[in-house]
This record gives structure tokens, C-alpha cells and sequence, in this order.
């Protein structure tokens, strides 16, 4: 203290908080030692607690005030973290008897607050929306920023993020609790599974508030790039942090579905006739009755429009080139994330030559043993495959 004042330094409370415990602690064993043996008080601690009774109190009632204006839970949680360590140390000491009560107390203190502190955050997240927090761009939310940090931390405090092996250290917080590694919450009882049961629901509750600030946007595209790259934000600072747990894998299924959503958007804006017509044509094929003859199969007449067939041949042939350019034109500006961009540039490329080679097989379906002559202007996919693979190369 006397340092920190001479420097002026300041340091978070949980700090201050680690050092009183730790020399409270110490003098409380030396004293009960002391005790023990000078006075005689092997059946009864009436002389230790008379030492001690108004310095354990002060203690309280500091920590009292101080958590009636604490809306930090990260503090909360790790000074209740310490509790549990001390909790230990005292057992080890075998000065529990005089201290257990003690630290019980601060226990109750700190759950309480916790749950305000956690209930304060689910309310400010379900009364958010644009208005409140800024409707930003196509690009990560510093809301999403924000939340991911905030229950990495929850998650690594409660060591469900990562597996940590060692001893136990208070400076640190390197030991489980658990006695050994697990992914499972280091918590006791039901306080802990409501913190638990807190971030299940902030879960749910950030991914309503991010399609609400994705509403914003005039257009079904834009929604879904929002949200991916708001996800992708999300999962990547979850990795960095080494997280992982239910929390990342809703996200990580979310994250697949606006993908799928986005592949589809993207090649609908540059080759939406072809797709139309494989996806109708496609229903119309799988309703005919067969077999009809000695083939089983109607007239090209019956099926499709050769005349459209046709056009839509030369149209992709003439195009697809300009078309993959422009889509990766595309992919590069919607997403900062460039490993994100990557994969979805590989899916929407994928996705282009599944819908062609299903456009090809219509063809070969419908005119059987005769192809028509424009059949000659179908690019082979290989050639588009050596193209999609010229663009995964260059990202």
C-alpha cells in the first residue's frame, strides 16, 4: 500500500482484495497457533475470537460497501474464485473451524450480487437495438466484440474454457477446482449453475439482439452478411481465447446456416435464370409418372422449353467467367475475416458448379441418345473447376 501510494499506482479491487485476504489469513493461523498453545484452549476458541471477532467484521463491512456499487462480475467471480482457494488453504492450515464461517459469509455476499450484476447485463441486451447502440455497417458489431470477451472470461474464470493442470496458485488462478482437468464448470452447488443457466440465456439473447440490429439493413443480403460476420467475430475471438462448450458450438451452427443462406443470395444475383430453371425443372421431372413406354421417358417437348435450354447454354457460357470474377470481387468486400471469406468464396464456387452439373444432367436426361446441337457450347466442369481453383488459390 505504502509503495503504491509513493508511485501512484492504483489497482482493480479484486487485487486489493487478494492481499488483504492473504495477510488476513496469515496472521489469523499465527494467532490461533498462539493461541492454542499459550492459553491453553484446545476444547474452545472464545480467546481467538475475541482477538479477531472485530477485524473479520470490518472486513465484511467493507466488502459490503464496496459490492452495493459493483457492477463488474468478472471481479465478482474471480474474488469469489479466491474465496474458494482460501477456503482450501484454511482446511490445509486446519484453521477452518475459526475461518470456514468467515469465508462462508463473503460467499454469500458475492453470489447475490453476481446474479443482480448478471440479471442488469440480459436486461441491457434484451432493451438493445439500433437506436441504443449504433446500427453500424455490414461488419462486426462492436456489441459482438464486446459480448464474446465478456463470457470468455465468465467461461475461462469458471475453467470450463480450457483444461489447466498444475498447482494450485492464487496469483495465478492456475488450479481447477475439480481436483483435476474437465470441461465441466468449476462451480459448487446451485449459485453456480445459475451463472451457468445466466450465460445459456445471454446465448440466446445476443443472437436475438443481432438480428435485430440486422433488420436494419434494407436487404436480405446484407441481413446475412451482418450476421456472419457478427458470428464469425464471435467464434474467432472464442478460439483465441481457447474456449470451448455449448456457447461456441451455437454459434458455430448458426454461423453454418447464414452460410448456406448467403451461397444461395450470392449466385441468385448472377445466375439466377439457370438455377430457377434447374430447381423447376428438377420438381417438374420428378412428378412425371414413369414408366411411360417402352422408355419411361416424355418428349423434351413435354418437359422443358428447348428454346430456353438454349439460351440459358450460351447465356452461362459467355458469362460464368465474368460471373466467379465478380463473385469473388464480391466475397472480398463483404467479409473483413479473410480465412472466413475463403471458406465461403470455396462454398458459393462449389455450390456454382453443383447447380451446372445438375443443369447438365437435366439435359441429359431430356434428350437421351440425341443431343441438341447447342449442346456443343456446354462448358466441360473441369474447366470451370481449374477456374474455381485459379480464385481459392489466389485468397
Amino acid at each position: 500500500a505504502h509503495l503504491a501510494l509513493m508511485s501512484g499506482e492504483k489497482y482493480p479491487y479484486e487485487m486489493i482484495f487478494r492481499s488483504i485476504m492473504s495477510h488476513l489469513i496469515d496472521s489469523a493461523t499465527n494467532e490461533y497457533v498462539f493461541a492454542r498453545q499459550f492459553f491453553k484452549e484446545y476444547g474452545q476458541d472464545d480467546c481467538w475470537h475475541s482477538i479477531f471477532g472485530k477485524t473479520l467484521s470490518l472486513v465484511l463491512e467493507q466488502l459490503e460497501n464496496y459490492l452495493f456499487n459493483c457492477h463488474d462480475a468478472i471481479a465478482i467471480l474471480l474474488m469469489i474464485k479466491l474465496t474458494h482457494y482460501y477456503k482450501r488453504l484454511v482446511k490445509a492450515r486446519r484453521i477452518d473451524k475459526v475461518m470456514e464461517p468467515f469465508l462462508d459469509r463473503v460467499t454469500n455476499l458475492f453470489w447475490p450480487r453476481l446474479k443482480m450484476v448478471m440479471d442488469a447485463h440480459l436486461r441491457s441486451i434484451r432493451g438493445a437495438n439500433a437506436k441504443k447502440v449504433g446500427a453500424g455497417d455490414i461488419h462486426a458489431h462492436l456489441v459482438s466484440r464486446r459480448y464474446a470477451e465478456f463470457t470468455c472470461s465468465i467461461l475461462l474464470i469458471l475453467n470450463r474454457g480450457r483444461k489447466v493442470t498444475g498447482e494450485g496458485n492464487v496469483n495465478g488462478l492456475a488450479n481447477n477446482t475439480l481436483g483435476k482437468p474437465s470441461d465441466k464448470p468449476s462451480h459448487r452447488g446451485s449459485a453456480g449453475d445459475m451463472l451457468v443457466n445466466d450465460l445459456d440465456v445471454m446465448v440466446e439473447e445476443m443472437i436475438l439482439l443481432l438480428k435485430r440490429l440486422s433488420d436494419v439493413h434494407p436487404t436480405n443480403k446484407k441481413r446475412i452478411i451482418f450476421m456472419i460476420n457478427n458470428l464469425d467475430a464471435i467464434i474467432t475471438i472464442f478460439k483465441e481465447r481457447r474456449v470451448s462448450g455449448r456457447e461456441l458450438n451455437r454459434f458455430s451452427e448458426l454461423l453454418v446456416q447464414q452460410r448456406e443462406l448467403f451461397v444461395e443470395e450470392e449466385l441468385l444475383q448472377t445466375f439466377s435464370k439457370m438455377i430457377a430453371f434447374v430447381q423447376q425443372t428438377e420438381a417438374h421431372m420428378s412428378g412425371i409418372s414413369a414408366p411411360r413406354g417402352a422408355r419411361g421417358v416424355a418428349a423434351p417437348a413435354d418437359v422443358v422449353n428447348p428454346e430456353v435450354v438454349e439460351s440459358l447454354v450460351h447465356e452461362f457460357a459467355s458469362n460464368w467467367k465474368s460471373g466467379i470474377e465478380q463473385i469473388n470481387r464480391n466475397v472480398l468486400s463483404y467479409f473483413s475475416n479473410f480465412r472466413n471469406g475463403m471458406e465461403i468464396l470455396k462454398q458459393v464456387l462449389t455450390q456454382l458448379l453443383l447447380y451446372y452439373t445438375r443443369f447438365q444432367d437435366v439435359i441429359r436426361k431430356v434428350w437421351r441418345g440425341k443431343p441438341p446441337s447447342f449442346c456443343k457450347d456446354l462448358v466441360s466442369t473441369s474447366v470451370i473447376l481449374a477456374e474455381i481453383k485459379k480464385h481459392a488459390l489466389s485468397i
